[in-house]
């Protein structure tokens, strides 16, 4: 099993905490966001990174147990995801999972329930209105001794079918690798629209694009994989950094059919404030959101298919000065806020750990770099 580096000593210490990560058994660019918060933990904490691998069958499979998982509570099918054993104890289990989908992979570990005290499963993605359709995945659920949600209006739906505690965590962003300081690269990208998109509002950028009058960033290519995520990760924070405008919106706001109405935050509002962008698009409606994001022009309203794209933003273009204001507080805020290394924190202080010498070293990181933006001309 593998060893942790005590970045202050040099100590070489057996790690305290081990996580279970999909990115080998997934690799969409969409659960990047995932793969680089188990990156900072690796470097702010005492961890081992398990790591499943498919077996030939796992595309079948998976879709099969999920089906059954779905219908009848069964939670001891494996979808063909190769057998691990931990042969060592740990303080703290962590499974990193995307979708309840993913639960089922766990049923290929054995011997993680005697192996770690505490037992936490991240779990990014659940829909209330879609709860119903995971029966059996509720039962893996209650395994934990916390269950942590991404989407606030979720929880108090899983916190009547689990055992464990169930709580909520915002999303977060590796703030230091998408902030453009100290050295401010130039801002040569006038959109950058990742991700989902408005069909309306697209059209209309690519007409202005077409004619000469902005440079538009925007994905072609859906549901893309990757190999390398921390490299798609860095690529996303280099051009966000040379990006003015950043369009935002709710989670998969155009998947009505899925979300039932229910308005959570994405990682795009993370990423695009982290990068010191001009955020425009619509906010969730949420409370979450509005303690998270509570400056002023976090976010700058552009209705969801706003076909007179170019008028706003030649508006918002006549105001530089208001422009620079909103850049520099959405970097310094996500620096002081919204960093993964706070989310950790979270996670240790609710199960009862303490922060080990890297974290700390990294919040200091933070702290210093905010003051560097707040300081810069």
């Amino acid at each position: 099993m593998g060893k942790a580096q005590d970045i202050n000593s040099g100590v070489t210490t057996a790690p305290r905490i081990c996580i279970f990560s999909q990115r080998h058994l997934h690799r969409l660019v969409s659960r990047c966001p995932m793969y680089e918060f188990e990156d900072v933990i690796c470097e702010i904490d005492d961890v081992e990174v398990l790591v499943p691998e498919s077996n030939r069958s796992f595309p079948v499979c998976q879709k099969i147990a999920n089906r059954l998982a779905r219908h009848i509570f069964i939670a001891s099918l494996n979808p063909g995801v190769r057998e691990l054993r931990l042969d060592r104890n740990y303080e703290l289990f962590v499974a990193m999972c995307q979708f309840p989908s993913d639960l089922l992979s766990l049923n290929a570990l054995k011997g993680w329930k005697k192996c770690c005290q505490t037992s936490i499963c991240c779990l990014a993605e659940l829909w209330a209105g879609e709860l119903a359709k995971f029966k059996g995945h509720s039962k893996l659920l209650s395994q934990f001794d916390y269950v942590v949600l991404n989407f606030t209006a979720t929880v108090p739906l899983v916190e009547k079918v689990v055992d464990g505690t169930c709580t909520y965590m915002p999303p977060g962003v590796d703030a230091i690798t998408f902030c453009p300081y100290p050295n401010p690269p130039t801002r040569c990208v006038d959109v950058h629209n990742l991700g989902r998109k408005s069909l309306v509002t697209h059209e209309a950028l690519l007409k202005m694009a077409d004619q000469g009058k902005i440079f538009y960033i925007y994905d072609t290519i859906p549901n893309m994989c990757t190999f390398y995520p921390k490299q798609h990760r860095n690529l996303v924070a280099s051009i966000a950094k040379r990006s003015r405008y950043f369009l935002a919106y709710p989670a998969k706001v155009d998947q009505k059919c899925e979300t039932h109405g229910q308005s959570e935050t994405g990682y795009r509002f993370y990423e695009g404030a982290a990068a010191g962008t001009i955020m425009i698009g619509e906010k969730p409606d949420n409370e979450a959101f509005r303690k998270q994001f509570d400056w002023p022009d976090a976010v700058i309203r552009v209705p969801y298919d706003t076909a007179n794209i170019a008028e706003v933003l030649a508006d918002l273009d006549s105001q530089p000065e208001r422009l620079a204001r909103i850049r520099k507080n959405n970097i310094v805020q996500s620096l002081l806020r919204h960093d993964w290394a706070y989310r950790w924190r979270a996670i240790l202080d609710m199960v009862g750990l303490e922060p080990r010498p890297g974290l700390l070293a990294r919040e200091e990181r933070l702290r210093k770099l905010a003051e560097h933006v707040q300081q810069a001309s």
